[in-house]
């Protein structure tokens, strides 16, 4: 598995600012929540994705049942799914790519994968795996 560096890490934490969270929860024990709080806390604009949640709200934004139901743009699409969810979120994002202005596909601690992960770097995205951007961001900036 290769990430970039944390310099690399670093700069997209600083630039880009508005993620499309896939998997997001609206129960506060479980770590998709937490996460966005803690994004949202420090300016980012967390938008979340989930299709058994469409039209309700999380923290104050609005559920997507999808990517492609977006208006855009986004910048990074992160990743709180299985890594067997993974293909499909790219393969959508890849779709969506220039529609939204997405760079980055972000995927959280545990979730590895590396063929779409190669798929999104061809297609000329950043790809982080197996990691948290409320760590990151802890750890890199604040």
């Amino acid at each position: 598995m290769t990430n970039p560096p944390d310099e690399d890490i670093a700069e997209i934490l600083r630039t880009q600012r508005t993620f499309a969270m896939i998997g997001a929860s609206n129960d506060p024990g479980r770590p998709s929540y937490g996460v966005m709080a803690y994004m949202q806390a420090r300016g980012f604009r967390i938008i979340p994705i989930n299709p058994a949640m469409d039209g309700q709200e999380i923290l104050g934004e609005r559920v997507y049942a999808s990517l492609a139901a977006l208006e855009g743009p986004i910048d990074v699409v992160d990743i709180f799914r299985r890594p067997d969810a993974v293909p499909a979120v790219v393969a959508a994002a890849l779709a969506e790519k220039d529609r939204l202005a997405i760079k980055t596909i972000w995927m959280q601690i545990g979730v590895i994968h590396e063929e779409a992960a190669a798929d999104a770097r061809a297609a000329g995205l950043a790809v982080v795996m197996n990691r948290c951007p409320k760590i990151e961001y802890a750890r890199l900036l604040a």
